[in-house]
């Protein structure tokens, strides 16, 4: 656990470090999905409304960063892909980081509240919750199920979304949660396989560490061969229609494929070649994602139009 103390390298924090510091790439993710699940909601929502209700969500999740790199600080420091962090680098103090966390967190969920309901402020909240405390403090160093289970705060922001507008939780909220749910084992996993030692030096027992990497390529394939009926589920959904069942199709086929591609390659191959193919497929699992959750808007206009749907 970080202390709250900033380690003086004689840097002073730009704006840049205070935007890296909420996590920018993980709230586009955040972002889009929150988008996708509050547009194809039945219930129209006012413009003005709904760009505050995206504004507020982004705000809970860089909280979530903000907070979460506070925490990792000191494995953040050891791990050659997180140690240049703001907080481990000695830009920004672990006392402002959290503060900042703490303040951003109490603002967009009360305000997301306020702007829309009291379900989607307390399902921000509850989801902040979750990725600081039930997967940053507890999940990520105690168990290689980490990324399973902690994968549920990822999934949520597109049943907050869908909670602006609604109110509720329905079948199809749960099936987009559900899409994210599990693509997040693979997706990182395979991140872990051409990580090489970071984990294991920062001691983090994700499954390459605990199991192996044979037995995470093992895993990979078992879980995108999962992943695919909730992708098919979504698309014959009432959300759903022919371009979401056409992207689902086509992208779980070739996500499968790039599952059994590494699958069959052994570490003195993949090591060799950089890892390439297992690079290829941690980018295609974002483009992945990306391309479903598009093909839902495409589909929302399409409706709106008369044209989509079932």
């Amino acid at each position: 656990m970080s202390d709250l103390s900033a380690i003086d390298h004689g840097h002073e924090a730009g704006f840049g470090d205070y935007v890296q510091l909420l996590k920018p790439r993980v709230m586009s993710l955040v972002v889009f999905t929150a988008m996708v699940g509050l547009i194809v909601a039945p219930v129209p929502v006012h413009p003005f409304v709904a760009f505050t209700a995206i504004l507020f969500i982004a705000l809970g999740g860089g909280a979530s960063g903000a907070l979460n790199m506070w925490y990792d600080a000191d494995i953040d420091r050891v791990m050659r892909r997180t140690r240049n962090r703001p907080i481990p680098a000695g830009r920004i103090g672990g006392g402002e980081a959290l503060g900042l966390g703490i303040a951003l967190s109490g603002i967009s969920c009360i305000m997301l509240g306020l702007a829309t309901n009291l379900v989607a402020g307390a399902f921000l909240a509850f989801t902040i919750f979750f990725y600081v405390v039930v997967y940053t403090m507890w999940l990520k160093r105690s168990t290689p199920q980490n990324i399973v289970i902690g994968g549920a705060a990822g999934a949520f922001p597109p049943m907050i979304g869908w909670a602006c507008a609604t109110g509720t939780v329905s079948v199809e909220s749960l099936l987009m949660f559900a899409l994210i749910f599990m693509w997040t084992p693979p997706h990182f996993w395979s991140l872990a396989l051409f990580m090489k030692d970071d984990y294991s030096k920062a001691g983090v027992p994700m499954l390459t560490v605990t199991h192996g990497r044979r037995a995470t390529r093992r895993h990979i394939l078992v879980y995108t061969i999962l992943l695919a009926p909730f992708a098919l589920g979504l698309a014959l959904s009432p959300i759903g229609g022919p371009v979401v069942l056409a992207a689902a199709v086509l992208l779980n086929l070739g996500f499968i494929a790039g599952a059994v591609r590494i699958l069959g390659r052994d570490e003195a191959t993949a090591e060799a070649d950089g890892y390439r193919a297992e690079k290829a497929f941690f980018r295609f699992s974002l483009a992945y994602l990306f391309l479903h959750f598009g093909a839902l808007l495409v589909e929302a206009s399409l409706r709106a139009h008369g044209l989509g749907g079932w």
